[in-house]
């Protein structure tokens, strides 16, 4: 019987553990189709935020393939929301090393990025906030970008 106990105790141990969830308020990522990005498709993603009194972290989640021929991405981040005027700002993001070596992690033939936009950044007021994101970068449609999306989590003291 004290086998079952401690077998017992073991199960909820890892249940309870793997049971810890990711407490992002949104963390997803749109198909670029065909992996070509152009002007014309904007990446929209919406966020309801509650809590204004909370700080959060704000990324853009990029995936691209090997194939992808520029070291950096160029973006206008359009946000929108109650009780802000709409921002747009343009931000150049790295992702190789001088040497080619990508800064992503990879998975096969596909590197996947978390690019921080804003840290410990507070919403004005509480509702829905749209984030789009647009390439700028010379090529259109940009080649061998597969998803943007957006993620945000509360961010830590």
């Amino acid at each position: 019987m004290n086998r079952f106990y401690l077998w017992l105790a073991f199960i909820f141990v890892v249940f309870s553990q793997s049971a810890c969830t990711d407490n992002a308020v949104v963390d997803t990522n749109i198909q670029v189709e065909h992996r070509n990005w152009t002007y014309l498709q904007k990446i929209k993603v919406p966020v309801t935020i509650e809590n204004t009194g909370q700080g959060y972290n704000i990324y853009m989640n990029l995936r691209h393939t090997a194939d992808y021929k520029y070291s950096n991405i160029f973006v206008l981040v359009h946000q929108s929301g109650p009780g802000m005027k709409a921002v747009t700002e343009r931000r150049e993001f790295k992702l190789a090393y001088p040497d080619g070596e990508w800064l992503g992690s990879g998975s096969g033939n596909f590197y996947s990025y978390q690019l921080l936009l804003k840290k410990d950044y507070r919403f004005p007021a509480a509702g829905t906030y749209v984030f789009e994101f647009e390439q700028n970068m010379r090529d259109n449609p940009l080649r061998e970008v597969s998803d943007v999306g957006l993620r945000v989590e509360p961010a830590r003291p």
